[in-house]
């Protein structure tokens, strides 16, 4: 390959060729374990020699490894295990370390075999290697007699792990990890005593952002994006970014370097048509397939179902229509929504959906920084406002709106009771008629129901809002035994309160449909 080598090098630090050709060349004399390549001289794909050549090539003034981490995050099938595994077994046998300990660790001890077992199948298929070496596979240790060295897998309890010197360290899957125990106890001190320790984490993306992962995966993109710097870090996430979009099969590339090599796209292909079709099978599609960070439950709006509703609104054209709205106030150190519903006035018009989102000004970066979300760049855009200070000033709000109904005819305003009585006597005051809305099963049901149907029908257009598709995005359902459904915003993970403003607002643009009572009442509650 063209090597260039990499741009988070010190000023200090050099690439050593030599070193670099070293690591490279033993890992091409080992043979792959799988599928279609078994056998095979291991020749590394671009970007695993790529990995390989920074991480050994790239050395300090001493002449020493810079990078003692190395985070790589890609997709499943790409063959993160096997380069995993090579790396274990150069770390054991060619890194000129004396009496070598590298260990393999992961969520439970059957994980962290999985690169052990490819490790271990390398080492049978390379004469020169099995000349020197005792396999366990028992115990699974490999031992390398001309070194004292050895690759040992650790159970996941962490207690027993303290005083280990580690020269070498492959952590799998680090995203299941349910703590960050295991992790410090295998990273904080325990290479103190070697010269240059490496540890290699491998993982794809996962579902909790309060994991030792999401974090380190949060290191990895600062760096990558020149937010933050750290010269023992090396970075490397394949996956798709919050604004590609995940249905063109062009991106998909982006998460999977090694398609076409390790991975054929029809594999990705069919897994693709299952995600569209099942929603359940959505996020694991975008989890495993294009290593996107995912809720842990499943969503209640598919992607593709709600971009049904990308259609441009033109602003002009609503002034003077009758409309309905939803207020979500939240607290007030969180995001405020108020969102219009513009019923149609023909069997060939959509229902439209024009949001409004507000935070405090003073806790915005906090926010950006502390949720990685892109409220700086929503505001930039005009998606979001903010109020001065770092609580919602409700003042600013009532004026907002107050100005909204000198554009458009808005009869009536859901709104949560709870914490807004006097923002609904405000409003009252300036002529609002104002709708108290319960949160419960029996008033959020039927227009949650009425909303994804309008939305599976492409009779929903809301104009491509992206503050609105991440909260769309976010909604999780509860259910009660009767089949009823609202909003969960325990386990929606993320803000979802300009779908509740949204629900509100519907319901009362349908119940006042023709002003002839409830369309609910006519038809009866949909069923989904």
């Amino acid at each position: 390959m063209d090597y260039k080598p990499t741009k988070f090098m010190l000023s200090s630090s050099h690439y050593d060729k030599a070193k670099a050709d070293r690591a490279v060349t033993f890992i091409s004399n080992l043979k792959h374990t799988k599928g279609k390549w078994a056998g095979q001289p291991f020749e590394l794909l671009p970007w695993q020699e790529q990995i390989v050549r920074d991480v050994f090539g790239v050395v300090d003034e001493r002449g020493k490894r810079q990078f003692r981490s190395a985070y790589v995050e890609i997709s499943k099938k790409n063959g993160k295990s096997e380069l995993a595994a090579a790396v274990a077994l150069y770390l054991l046998y060619a890194d000129g370390e004396a009496s070598a300990e590298v260990y393999g660790a992961a969520c439970d001890r059957q994980q962290a075999s999985i690169v052990f077992d490819v490790a271990k199948q390398m080492v049978e298929m390379s004469e020169p290697l099995m000349k020197r070496s005792k396999i366990m596979a028992a115990t699974k240790r490999i031992v390398n007699y001309t070194n004292a060295g050895f690759y040992q897998v650790l159970s996941a309890e962490t207690g027993t792990k303290h005083g280990l010197n580690v020269s070498g360290l492959i952590f799998d899957e680090i995203h299941a990890q349910p703590n960050r125990k295991l992790y410090d106890v295998l990273t904080k001190g325990s290479g103190d005593a070697r010269e240059q320790p490496l540890f290699f984490i491998i993982t794809t993306a996962g579902t909790d952002k309060n994991s030792i992962c999401y974090e380190l995966h949060s290191k990895a993109k600062d760096i990558l994006n020149g937010r933050k710097a750290d010269p023992s870090f090396y970075p490397v996430v394949y996956g798709l970014e919050e604004t590609d979009d995940w249905t063109d099969e062009k991106n998909w590339y982006k998460a999977n370097p090694s398609l076409g090599h390790t991975i054929g796209i029809d594999r990705v292909r069919e897994a693709y048509k299952n995600a569209l079709d099942n929603p359940a099978e959505e996020n694991v599609f975008k989890q495993l397939r294009l290593n996107i960070w995912t809720n842990s439950t499943v969503c209640w709006i598919p992607d593709h179902i709600y971009d049904k509703g990308n259609i441009p609104i033109n602003l002009e054209l609503l002034k003077g229509r009758q409309c309905y709205g939803g207020l979500d106030l939240s607290s007030t150190s969180d995001i405020t929504a108020f969102v219009l519903v513009f019923p149609p006035r023909n069997e060939n018009e959509n229902y439209i959906v024009y949001p409004h989102f507000w935070l405090p000004e003073d806790t915005l970066e906090l926010r950006c920084r502390r949720d990685h979300v892109l409220y700086d760049v929503w505001k930039r855009q005009g998606y979001i406002n903010t109020t001065e200070g770092n609580v919602i000033h409700y003042g600013f709000i009532e004026k907002y709106i107050e100005n909204l109904g000198k554009l458009y005819n808005i009869k009536e305003i859901a709104v949560d009771r709870w914490n807004a009585t006097q923002m609904i006597q405000n409003l009252e005051d300036l002529g609002f008629k104002m709708i108290p809305f319960g949160q419960g099963y029996k008033d959020m049901s039927p227009p949650s129901k009425e909303l994804y149907k309008l939305l599976m029908e492409g009779k929903i257009t809301h104009g491509g809002n992206p503050v609105l598709k991440w909260m769309a995005g976010n909604v999780v359902m509860r259910q009660d035994p009767a089949g009823n459904i609202k909003p969960d915003k325990e386990k929606s993970t993320e803000k979802i309160d300009g779908i509740v403003a949204a629900i509100m607002a519907l319901d009362r643009c349908v119940r006042n449909a023709g002003n002839t009572g409830s369309v609910y009442d006519s038809r009866g509650i949909l069923w989904l």
